[in-house]
């Protein structure tokens, strides 16, 4: 990283679908680990689990396996009742293209306004889910296909 890039730790979970970021973030024990298992299992590729850096980049935001990490935790996953195990890994910074906040299912909208999160005064775009239902995966998936470029200036 050089001077010129802020960066921002942050508590979640970071994965990659066709060079695409997503950033799962939520409270500890939330499901961001179990759901980012089903992704993978779906076909995408692990930038980090448990704390992810986020960098501005002149592009927009960026997602990183934390320098600060010890390197043997890079492409491992927590598995609940199983440990830390192996998962595929995304090389280099990730463009940051969705959050997803992951709530109770009694606090997703059923039709959501336009939401952002903001990180080093970039907003980007971010949906609501519920980690443990079904279909969970597949509306990341749908989030993501559906709002490529989505990184605007925060005011």
């Amino acid at each position: 990283m050089s001077a010129s890039e802020p960066h921002q730790l942050v508590s979640g979970t970071a994965l990659s679908l066709d060079g695409r970021g997503v950033l799962l973030v939520g409270p500890t024990g939330c499901g961001k680990s179990d759901l980012a298992l089903r992704l993978i299992e779906a076909g995408w590729r692990l930038v980090s689990d448990d704390v992810v850096e986020v960098r501005r980049h002149e592009d927009g935001l960026q997602l990183v396996f934390p320098g600060a990490a010890p390197i043997e935790l890079k492409g491992r996953i927590e598995a609940f009742g199983l440990g830390i195990v192996k998962a595929p890994v995304a090389e280099g910074p990730i463009p940051l293209t969705l959050v997803v906040r992951l709530v109770e299912a009694e606090k997703v909208q059923r039709m959501p306004d336009l939401a952002q999160e903001t990180y080093l005064g970039l907003a980007v775009r971010r949906v609501d889910l519920a980690p443990f239902e079904a279909s969970s995966a597949a509306k990341v998936r749908l989030a993501l296909d559906h709002g490529e470029g989505d990184i605007i200036p925060a005011p």
